[in-house]
């Protein structure tokens, strides 16, 4: 499965195509929290309110690793077309629900080829452009999810305000379109033929176990106690069925995620940097509109602005860092410089009180995103280059598996932090900072000093993770970056050490 035969130009164009169906899933992680209290007001069921998120975030994250295997024996190409058909679908019909429980199940349809997608987009690049030259794509490709992250409030709001909450999944439809007519005409690849089995028993294993993960992270301390029985149930299911999971990929004879990959340390320290990154990332940009429209007084469609900088961070980050991957053959010093970067941008987050400027927020992001944007696509490059040619779709679709299950937990932890600092305050008040805005002073400024009191401590927090992520960066091993997209003899080898349980050292790399 090669890129070959195909040109500069019809290589571009497809993956603008891959790139504006990630910049669609991305995008829809975030686009619904500003529609969020239309949708209610329209449809009912308030009590369903956060399950309209949650659902999305659950099967995107469970969908990333299983789209990657399953494009490891069946092909890239039929995998991602499936993907992008899924998501349009539950676009189609999350924009034609009728009430909240069709909205919910419809955005988890969504999510799954959302997750697809995700995994799917990184993977494909991976098969048409050698790692020598691919850290150029994996810039383009991490600014374009920063950038979708980060504009979906304020995309979510524009449509809301203009046309229709409908809209914010109506508009799915012609970019999809537009990306599957490309990508059937320009994307030539070869279909896998391979009489391999899909672990079936590790699939549902860790879908119920991750499941049981993220709703943890979702209700604890939330809908439920930290301490209550649904929460203590879930942790022990959770537990027990990764522990199944794991001991069914030691005997499956074509497991879902192979554990000889984490025998790599490339493999070990890129994963778990990404889920400590993710951590970092979800959890800022989760608290930072709070802070910005309420403690700020920024509006709605502001706050979106607002966070401009860290999304220009991350762009011109990632960009620069890619081209000079790219031009320079080597991408340790991105990881460990921009780990060092984001904690400076956390702790500038940190300072943040009641009295603090645009400025110093604007200043804070920017530094943050420009850390970030220096050390992600090296992540995917770094594991594309060190797995082994028949992993590559799960090697690398683990990188983003395990970004997603990283920001679930930091939502949920550093939401718990949040909470304690505001456990006085009317619930209702803090899903309107409209409301909290119009109380008289004496009512509003205890609030206001109360949520920038929370937001330092979600940023202190913070702290200790980004540091962890120094670690990691630095413990990331450089090996040359190939120069070739077919199997050679320094491969083959690395994929029988790992399945020997050996290392290959980094000169065994061309």
């Amino acid at each position: 499965m090669t890129g070959a035969g195909m040109s500069q130009r019809e290589l571009n164009v497809v993956m603008f195509a891959i790139a504006m169906t990630l910049f669609l899933s991305a995008l829809d992680q975030t686009i619904v929290s500003t529609a969020l209290p239309t949708m209610v007001g329209e449809l009912g069921g308030l009590d369903q309110y956060s399950w309209v998120v949650t659902s999305y975030m659950l099967t995107s994250t469970i969908g990333v690793p299983l789209f990657g295997k399953i494009s490891d024996l069946i092909g890239r190409k039929v995998v991602l077309q499936a993907a992008v058909v899924i998501f349009l679908v539950g676009s189609v019909a999350a924009g034609a629900a009728q009430d909240m429980l069709q909205l919910i199940v419809t955005r988890g349809l969504q999510g799954i080829g959302g997750g697809g997608i995700m995994s799917m987009s990184f993977v494909v690049m991976g098969d048409l452009v050698t790692p020598r030259e691919r850290g150029k794509y994996a810039g383009y490709f991490t600014g374009v999810f920063a950038v979708s992250s980060v504009i979906g409030p304020l995309v979510g709001g524009f449509l809301v305000d203009s046309l229709s909450w409908r809209w914010i999944f109506y508009i799915n439809l012609p970019l999809g379109a537009i990306a599957l007519v490309l990508t059937q005409k320009y994307l030539r690849m070869d279909r896998v033929k391979q009489e391999r089995s899909i672990d079936w028993t590790g699939a549902a294993l860790m879908v119920a176990g991750v499941t049981c993960v993220l709703l943890v992270c979702v209700w604890g301390g939330q809908e439920h106690e930290w301490t209550s029985p649904t929460i203590v149930g879930l942790a022990v299911a959770a537990v027990t069925l990764l522990v199944l999971f794991i001991g069914q990929e030691r005997r499956a004879p074509e497991p879902l995620l192979p554990l000889r990959l984490f025998r790599d340390p490339v493999f070990r320290v890129s994963t778990s940097l990404s889920f400590v990154l993710g951590i970092v990332m979800m959890g800022s940009m989760t608290f930072l509109p709070l802070f910005l429209q309420v403690v700020i007084g920024a509006t709605p469609t502001t706050s979106g602005l607002l966070l401009l900088p860290m999304m220009g961070g991350v762009l011109v980050a990632s960009t620069l860092a890619g081209r000079l991957t790219t031009r320079w053959g080597r991408y340790q010093m991105f990881p460990r410089a921009g780990t060092i970067i984001a904690v400076v941008g956390i702790a500038t987050l940190s300072r943040l009180d009641a009295d603090s400027s645009r400025i110093h927020s604007s200043i804070g992001m920017l530094v943050l995103g420009f850390g970030i944007g220096l050390t992600m696509p090296t992540i995917t490059l770094a594991v594309q280059n060190a797995a082994p040619l028949p992993d590559l779709g799960v090697a690398t679709s683990s990188v983003n598996f395990f970004r997603s299950l990283g920001g679930s937990l930091g939502v949920a932890v550093f939401g718990a932090v949040m909470a304690s600092n505001v456990a006085g305050i009317d619930p209702s008040l803090l899903n309107s900072p409209a409301a909290i805005r119009a109380l008289p002073d004496i009512d509003r400024l205890p609030i206001i000093s109360a949520l920038a009191d929370g937001v330092q401590a979600v940023f202190v927090a913070a702290l200790p993770v980004a540091l962890l992520a120094v670690v990691l960066g630095w413990l990331l091993k450089e090996r040359p970056l190939r120069t070739t997209l077919a199997p050679d003899t320094a491969v083959e080898a690395g994929a029988e050490g790992m399945a020997e349980s050996t290392l290959v050292p980094a000169a065994s790399h061309p």
